[in-house]
């Protein structure tokens, strides 16, 4: 076709809104600005007044309410009525009390009738959001119109062939027979005349091109599966108030569409978003109940929110999923078999065990192709079995996202098939579509398109409903020989593992708390009858859990959704301190001169802690087992796991030194194990193993580095490879001094600049111990900074230990290949090693995920400070620890798992002595099984439920050993379903794990049963 005719097709596709709308005249709005979220009939009730076109309305985070009654004419009347209104802004619309649709990006007109009829008055209300960008919202035209639905028909038929002929193979048959097609149309149509007259042009030509539309494929087709959905972020560019219109706004459109499109399917994920409709849009919530009972709306996608997935702990992903399972079961009756993270910064190694355990038995995703060009080694596979750390294999899709907005057409659909990066063992895809990132979800021109593209020739066929439909299909063909083992890193947004540091802190304290209180009210539940908080302890995990939000804990949103979860987290944290105190209370309830100190951790332990002032008071300082530092009376005491012990310090200590144990001075740090020496800025520059004689330090420890953090693209996300050639300039010099010399530790404080920021830190060696503690306060006032601490050690390896969830992942400290070169930041949890096969060095870290590896240096990555989309990120005081420790021996026979937790869960202590001294609850006979979670069972049946997990990558025999009878034992899925009975003895339960199994254990009857 020549080029004459094709400017012909573009120029008419162009005009299609001046034709297909008819301006039938304008509608009249009044409008009323409010800081409240109100409901439609609250809303009804206000002071409205007139608002003119080009007018300025509302202010940063306000709403406005606009109101107008639309009575049909006769010249609208048997026509389909719509309004289009230029608000400004993205609207909820309200049409005679319900909630009917919305204005945003991707739907830019309300539907009023598919067949007017003349006299027909409609109340019109739209709540319209006036934004946060300091600019006021200006009012365009409102008009009621009526759609020539003749003439839109034939522009989604010449669309749709259009595209056809422009992506098929230029010299077949089909182009020219489309290119035929097309000339004749564009020679025929006329739409100059009255609306009438251009609806019997537009039929004729429809009935030129209904012979090419009805061309079909031939057997060797791929399949592709749609999915309609919307991507909705739950705060990102926009704080959750929005979100709670935004979920209206996406459902109300789709529901519409329904009503139209009987056979459409919509996929919604997020039970909290759900939620959100219930408790603020009950109408509307009905509606997609009943949508959700007839099929048409299909709640799937495994979790409470879409959240972060390095981040987050191991026991908080199963909560995620349970209380999604959960409250779809209860509202809708259905059961989740896919795990849905569209838009997550890459997938946790022991994510397959999870979701396994979680009843999730397919994965999918789109975003490890958006990697917006810093990618070196694209990810291979579309369709393959994704293994886990512990061998779980869970069948998985990697979807693309396509060109944005995603639009069903046959451009997309042909992109979808062409660009996929698995060209040999596939024919079919998942494909989703639906406007998203702030909802929306698929418009009419979408479904129209759907109509045509089930097997048009030169497309690939198509079938529209639930992805499990696709999964399941996939199954029956056979599962894919592709398989990918280990994590699903993406080789992007790798400052996400930093920024907003604040948050980062309070969701490990408030997860490492959860845990806390759990166990302790589980405790007293057993022992003392104490009625358990379900409800209380609901609500706080929902708290955590929707903060975990791939888009809140990453730190990749505006100001005031970091502010807001920083105040939240934080009421979380305060809560369940609360708790814990009270739990912890009501089993410490005896004698005032005594204390209880309680250990949350499966292993007895020897910790320092710090005593209630009134215990303290009056106690000698000069026993072996009490220091006072800095107006505190600091005992070493020992606890047993999982359990408690009493002490009372009216006593003389015991396992007094024969010697001291410590020596300090503001250059040299040392106690039995070994010895540590400072320069004058408080760096490290020797380490002695006085056990081994091995020097650990290869040069500078401890030594702080500033660099210039300025991304070429997305500041929150992303830290640029470059970065460690942009080194910024930092004082040298610090104040050191000592402020502790024993007897229980020592301490070295260094106080310096850093830039424009400030720090001060306690450099820690306790008696007795391998690990030297960096506790850190920084005031940080930079721009577009990263701080980063390294340690360099002599150690030879080619790999780092990393933990993550329920285990660890090894990955290259150098850059051999292009995806080890790619992963040159990376996140782990509370520990990572460098080992040799008789000895190793650790990093232990309280509240700090991103890390980097590079040969024999350690780079623990402290802080960050981007300036979009949060200008002030991260500015003001934190607080965290760090520390190093060396050991002898093999990996698995360290303590490096142990003294994490050790560091990052403090010992408790209550003011009051217990009448059961020295009690332990649970432990385990094998040093590599934790017991990470100890909880009653969410039925409230009062059994307890016990989680385990193996630490060390090794296959263990070993035996739970309780503090009450075993009576009736089950092995449970990891949402607490009972998958086999257990047999114990009495108080033993023996148990098998291999590598990095995460096991459940459920005891019935336990509450009943009593403690021994």
């Amino acid at each position: 076709m020549r080029k004459e005719w094709l400017y012909r097709v573009e120029k008419l596709l162009k005009s299609r809104n001046e034709y297909v709308y008819t301006k039938v005249m304008p509608v009249e709005l009044a409008f009323v600005a409010t800081d409240d979220h109100l409901s439609c009939e609250e809303a009804a009730a206000l002071p409205f007044e007139p608002i003119r076109s080009g007018d300025p309305w509302g202010r940063d985070w306000q709403y406005a309410w606009f109101r107008a009654t639309v009575t049909i004419p006769e010249e609208a009347a048997g026509k389909r009525a719509v309004v289009r209104a230029d608000l400004g802004s993205e609207a909820t619309l309200f049409v005679n009390g319900s909630a009917a649709g919305a204005f945003d990006l991707q739907h830019d007109d309300a539907l009023l009738s598919r067949n007017a009829a003349a006299g027909d008055s409609y109340h019109v209300l739209a709540e319209a959001y006036a934004g946060h960008s300091g600019r006021r919202p200006l009012l365009g035209d409102a008009f009621l119109c009526a759609v020539e639905e003749e003439v839109y028909q034939f522009y989604i038929d010449l669309e749709c062939l259009y595209q056809v002929r422009n992506h098929v193979d230029a010299d077949s048959l089909r182009t020219a027979d489309i290119d035929r097609c097309l000339r004749e149309v564009t020679s025929a149509i006329d739409l100059g005349g009255t609306p009438a007259e251009r609806a019997v042009s537009a039929a004729r030509c429809r009935q030129i091109m209904a012979p090419v539309l009805a061309c079909v494929n031939g057997s060797t087709s791929p399949l592709l599966y749609l999915m309609g959905q919307s991507h909705l972020d739950i705060a990102w560019l926009w704080p959750i108030e929005e979100t709670k219109r935004k979920i209206a706004r996406t459902m109300s459109n789709q529901l519409a569409l329904m009503e139209e499109y009987p056979d459409y399917r919509y996929v919604q994920s997020q039970p909290y978003l759900f939620q959100l409709a219930k408790t603020y849009y009950p109408e509307l919530y009905e509606r997609i109940r009943q949508a959700v009972r007839e099929g048409r709306i299909i709640p799937e996608g495994g979790m409470w929110v879409e959240p972060d997935t390095n981040l987050p702990g191991g026991e908080s992903l199963i909560r995620q999923a349970m209380h999604g399972q959960r409250f779809f079961k209860e509202e809708f009756g259905v059961d989740n078999r896919m795990l849905w993270l569209p838009d997550v910064f890459g997938y946790s190694g022991n994510l397959p065990q999870i979701m396994q355990g979680c009843g999730l038995t397919y994965f999918a995703s789109v975003k490890m192709f958006q990697t917006y060009e810093n990618i070196v080694d694209p990810f291979p596979y579309n369709t393959f079995m994704w293994e886990g750390i512990d061998g779980t294999q869970v069948l998985t899709h990697l979807l693309d996202y396509g060109d944005f907005p995603i639009r069903v057409n046959p451009s997309f659909l042909i992109k979808q098939w062409n660009e996929r990066v698995q060209k040999d063992g596939i024919a079919t895809r998942l494909v989703q579509f639906g406007h998203g990132d702030g909802g929306g979800g698929a418009n009419r021109d979408d479904l129209e398109f759907l109509k045509r593209l089930e097997n048009l020739e030169g497309v690939p066929r198509t079938k529209h409903g639930s992805p499990i439909e696709y999964f399941e299909d996939q199954a029956s063909r056979g599962l894919p020989d592709a398989k990918y083992v280990g994590e699903l890193y993406y080789p992007a947004h790798r400052g996400t593992y930093t920024t907003q540091a604040a948050l980062k802190r309070l969701n490990r304290k408030s997860e490492i708390g959860l845990r806390e209180a759990e166990l302790w009210g589980t405790a007293a539940l057993l022992l003392r009858k104490r009625e358990y908080a379900y409800d209380e302890a609901d609500r706080l995990w929902k708290g955590l859990l929707l903060h975990q939000f791939h888009d809140i804990l990453p730190g990749t949103s505006i100001h005031r959704v970091n502010e807001e979860a920083r105040a939240e987290l934080l009421r979380i944290h305060e809560s369940i301190d609360k708790s814990v105190a009270g739990t912890q209370a009501a089993l410490a309830d005896g004698d005032a001169e005594e204390a209880t100190f309680f250990n949350s951790l499966s292993w007895d332990r020897t910790d320092i802690v710090a005593l209630p002032d009134g215990l303290a008071a009056g106690l000698a300082g000069s026993r072996s087992n009490l220091q006072r530092y800095e107006g505190r009376t600091y005992a070493e005491v020992g606890v047993p796991s999982m359990g408690w012990e009493v002490c009372s310090f009216d006593r003389a200590g015991t396992d007094a030194c024969d010697h001291p144990c410590l020596s300090v001075s503001p250059t040299h740090l040392e106690n039995e194990y070994v010895a540590v020496r400072l320069n004058a800025g408080g760096e490290i520059i020797s380490i002695f193993d006085k056990e081994s004689g091995i020097e650990w330090a290869a040069g500078r420890g401890n030594a702080l580095s500033l660099y210039r953090d300025d991304p070429s693209a997305f500041d929150a996300w992303e830290i640029d490879r470059r970065y460690r050639e942009s080194k910024a300039d930092m004082v040298a010099e610090a104040n050191v001094s000592v402020t502790a010399e024993g007897p229980l530790f020592a301490n070295i404080r260094v106080e310096k600049r850093l830039n424009e920021s400030t720090l001060i830190q306690n450099i820690r060696l306790r008696k007795g111990s391998r690990r030297v503690e960096f506790h850190t306060t920084v005031d940080w006032r930079e721009k577009n900074k990263l701080l980063k601490v390294d340690f360099p050690v002599n150690l030879h390896a080619n790999e780092s230990l990393q933990e993550i969830q329920f285990g660890y992942v090894k990955r290259p400290n150098h850059a051999s290949r292009p995806h080890d070169a790619d992963r040159f930041e990376v996140c782990h949890h509370k520990w990572a090693a460098l080992a040799e096969p008789n000895r190793g060095f650790a990093l232990l870290n309280d509240c700090k995920y991103g890390i980097s590896v590079t040969g024999n240096v350690m780079s623990l990555t402290l802080l960050r400070s981007p300036a979009f989309p949060d200008e002030v990120s991260d500015q003001g005081t934190h607080e965290f620890t760090y520390a190093f420790l060396v050991w002898n021996g093999s990996f698995f026979e360290s303590p490096v798992v142990r003294e994490a937790y050790e560091l990052n869960v403090p010992v408790l202590v209550q003011p009051k002595g217990s009448g059961l001294a020295g009690f332990s609850l649970l432990r385990a006979s094998a040093p590599n099984i934790v017991i990470e979670t100890v909880k009653p069972a969410e039925d409230r049946s009062e059994d307890v439920v016990i989680r385990l997990y193996e630490c060390k990558g090794a296959g263990t025999d070993c035996h739970l050993q309780a503090g009450f009878p075993l009576e009736r034992v089950y092995e449970t899925d990891m949402l607490e379903h009972p998958k086999r009975e257990l047999h114990p003895n009495g108080d033993r339960l023996d148990l098998s794990f291999r590598p990095f199994e995460v096991k459940t254990v459920r005891v019935a009857n336990a509450s009943r049963t009593g403690l021994q």
